[in-house]
């Protein structure tokens, strides 16, 4: 047997006192945690960042404003406001008159500097080196002339009047001198033009007169123009062509013309200042030579122009008396 006390026998010696219940004490209330502080690191990039997004937002603030304007921009290009400021016309003066241009119809091109006076009081008109040519115009008012004087005095070449119409039957007739006018320019070595001193008063009637000129130059050699003169007569002369309408007049001188250029010349329209600008239509005749008669030391004429009549009171060796003078700016 074992001399000591077993665990069962001490636990049933000891006379455990009941334990006493511990007082209650409500559980304290949790402190409030405290957020951690950011190293410092942390908080510059947290800086940055903001920092980063504040500029974005500007420049996407920039965009938007540069891509409004564009589009304003653009809007206003493809639809511009209307014009409401007034234009003055373009216009020139003739005489007391002030005209407006007529639209398409070229312009006077030459330089007027270089426009001035030989040692014999003639025009002479010399540009880049090229100097126009210098001419006479006659008629049987010049009666007989002396062509291989005239060619010795500086003449390049002649334009004869071949016919006239009658201004109150209307019939044709030829130049009592065009015959040996034509055949002493020739043998003087002159190139030779013609011209008709027209009264139709229909298209028909100067085609005819230009059939008249194209049978009379047949077997003579014409290398400048030949030229639809037509001027008025002076009121009270009976004229058949007085009241003769702008547009009937042009359609004469355009009729003429076409049927020159037919046969294998070159037409001209012979007019002063007044018909150029009140009477003919200019613009219907631009497929012609241009002959104006303006007499000046340099042309006014607001408009193109191929050969220039200048004056007629010039002296030429071998013309008796006063004479016309013209240059070929062509």
């Amino acid at each position: 047997m074992n001399d000591y006390p077993s665990e069962w026998d001490v636990m049933e010696e000891q006379d455990p006192q009941p334990a006493e219940e511990p007082e209650y004490r409500p559980a304290p209330a949790p402190r409030p945690r405290r957020q951690p502080t950011p190293p410092p690191s942390v908080r510059r990039r947290e800086g940055r960042l903001s920092g980063l997004a504040l500029a974005v937002a500007i420049l996407a603030l920039i965009v938007a404003a540069i891509a409004l304007f564009l589009s304003l921009r653009t809007e206003e290009e493809l639809d511009p406001p209307p014009d409401t400021s007034v234009e003055e016309p373009i216009t020139f003066r003739f005489g007391d008159m002030t005209l407006t241009p007529l639209e398409g119809m070229p312009l006077n091109p030459y330089d007027r500097e270089s426009f001035s006076l030989d040692e014999k009081g003639r025009v002479v008109y010399e540009k880049n080196g090229t100097r126009a040519k210098t001419g006479i115009d006659v008629s049987t008012y010049q009666k007989d002339i002396d062509w291989q004087a005239v060619a010795a005095d500086g003449i390049d070449f002649v334009i004869l009047r071949l016919g006239y119409r009658g201004y109150t039957e209307g019939g044709l007739f030829m130049d009592e001198t065009f015959y040996p006018n034509i055949q002493g320019a020739a043998e003087a070595g002159l190139e030779v033009g013609i011209y008709f001193f027209s009264q139709a008063i229909t298209p028909e009637e100067a085609e005819a007169e230009a059939a008249y000129v194209l049978n009379a130059i047949e077997g003579y050699e014409v290398t400048y123009p030949i030229a639809f003169d037509w001027e008025p007569v002076a009121p009270g002369q009976g004229a058949r062509t007085d009241g003769l309408d702008n547009d009937t007049l042009t359609r004469c001188a355009a009729a003429f013309c076409a049927k020159v250029q037919e046969a294998g010349y070159q037409a001209a329209v012979y007019f002063n200042q007044t018909q150029g600008y009140l009477r003919y239509d200019l613009r219907e005749l631009t497929g012609y030579h241009l002959w104006l008669a303006e007499y000046d030391t340099k042309p006014d004429f607001y408009y193109h122009f191929d050969l220039w009549q200048y004056t007629h009171t010039g002296q030429v060796a071998g013309v008796e008396g006063e004479v016309d003078l013209d240059l070929d700016l062509r």
